[in-house]
C-alpha cells in the first residue's frame, strides 16, 4: 500500500525500588556550592534525623564543593586530610556545583600483635 506511514512509539518504565532508611545519611555528605540546601540547614536537619554528631569541613576556594559533613566517628578513623584529598580526587571531578553527594564510607582497620 503506497503512500500510507506507520508509526509507533514505546515508553518505557525501569523502576528500582529500595527501602528508605533512616536516617538517609550514614556518613558523609559533599554539597556543592550551589546545593539546593546549605551546610547548616543540613545540619539542622541531620541532627533532627541522626543520632550521631556531623562536623562540617568548609573549603574556602573551590570551584565546586562548598562543604562536607562528616560524622565524627568517620574523622577518628579517616584524617581530616585524607579524607578531603579523597574528596576533591575522586569525588569532584564526578560532581556539579549543584548536587548533594551522599558518601557511604567503609573504613577498615586490620591489626595483628603477636602474643
Amino acid at each position: 500500500m503506497k503512500g500510507q506511514k506507520h508509526e509507533s512509539s514505546t515508553l518505557s518504565v525501569r523502576v528500582r525500588l529500595r527501602e528508605f532508611v533512616i536516617p538517609p545519611i550514614t556518613d558523609a555528605l559533599v554539597l556543592g556550592i550551589k546545593a539546593p540546601i546549605g551546610s547548616e540547614a543540613m545540619r539542622r536537619a541531620l541532627a533532627l534525623l541522626h543520632v550521631a554528631p556531623f562536623e562540617r569541613i568548609h573549603l574556602d576556594s573551590d570551584d565546586v564543593v562548598e562543604d562536607v559533613l562528616v560524622r565524627n566517628s568517620v574523622l577518628k578513623k579517616i584524617p581530616r586530610e585524607k579524607l578531603m584529598s579523597l574528596v576533591l580526587s575522586r569525588v569532584k571531578p564526578f560532581m556539579t556545583a549543584e548536587e548533594v553527594i551522599h558518601l557511604d564510607l567503609s573504613p577498615e582497620l586490620t591489626i595483628e600483635e603477636q602474643l
